[in-house]
């Protein structure tokens, strides 16, 4: 994760890449059975990049503490929304240990970035108090989307190679669907968003840690 800390940030803008997540990250979070777990709605967000969408929790009454690896990144978060906690840390390190515990975990677009993907699966659950929530976005890709693309001539700009710092990974819902089944999540299920389903842009994987306010038999 080094190399990461350079990962560039020029300003605190929300990245439009990004939009078509918010509504629906927003109503998972809002249909959280958060009276169970007091009256503090805390949200950890694990690669929060500049802080932008940290700062739409902050707003929406979320208590948000977040983190990312890129120096710019959390220098741009902390210059622009002092009211948020901001850490340069990643999923790497034993970020249970040095934060605690939350009823929901944020991930957006960050692990089709990651080089050792179990690390980040285990970082999460480990995040979370037992019946808590991740809610983890990243690029859609499915045989048919993938046909599109390769009929379309457009292969080359979705898998490209010339991205510094670019994706690594690329998931679909059987290859992620297993990554977090072997983390220990259950009762796992996907949102597809942005354009129409079956070309969707991104997909949201909802997991449970098993516990107090989750099934215990494991399902996708």
């Amino acid at each position: 994760m080094t190399s990461l800390s350079a990962y560039p940030y020029a300003s605190e803008c929300h990245g439009g890449h990004h939009r078509y997540l918010d509504a629906t990250v927003l109503d998972i979070l809002d249909t959280l059975p958060w009276h169970h777990h007091g009256r503090e709605r805390r949200v950890f967000e694990l690669g929060c990049g500049n802080g932008s969408f940290a700062n739409i929790l902050h707003a929406r009454g979320y208590a948000v503490t977040a983190v990312d690896p890129s120096h710019s990144g959390i220098e741009i978060a902390r210059s622009h929304f002092p009211e948020i906690s901001f850490h340069i840390a990643s999923a790497y390190d034993d970020l249970a240990a040095r934060f605690g515990q939350y009823m929901a975990v944020v991930s957006l677009e960050v692990v089709e970035h990651i080089f050792e993907p179990r690390r980040y699966a285990a970082a999460v659950f480990n995040l979370l108090v037992p019946g808590g929530t991740a809610i983890i976005s990243t690029p859609y890709h499915s045989y048919f989307k993938n046909l599109a693309l390769a009929l379309s001539g457009k292969m080359d700009r979705h898998f490209t190679a010339l991205w510094d710092f670019g994706h690594i990974k690329f998931w679909s819902m059987k290859t992620l669907g297993t990554l977090l089944r072997e983390a220990g999540f259950c009762e796992i299920r996907f949102v597809r968003v942005g354009r129409v389903p079956p070309i969707a842009k991104s997909m949201i994987a909802i997991a449970k840690r098993p516990g107090a306010f989750a099934a215990t038999a494991c399902s996708t």
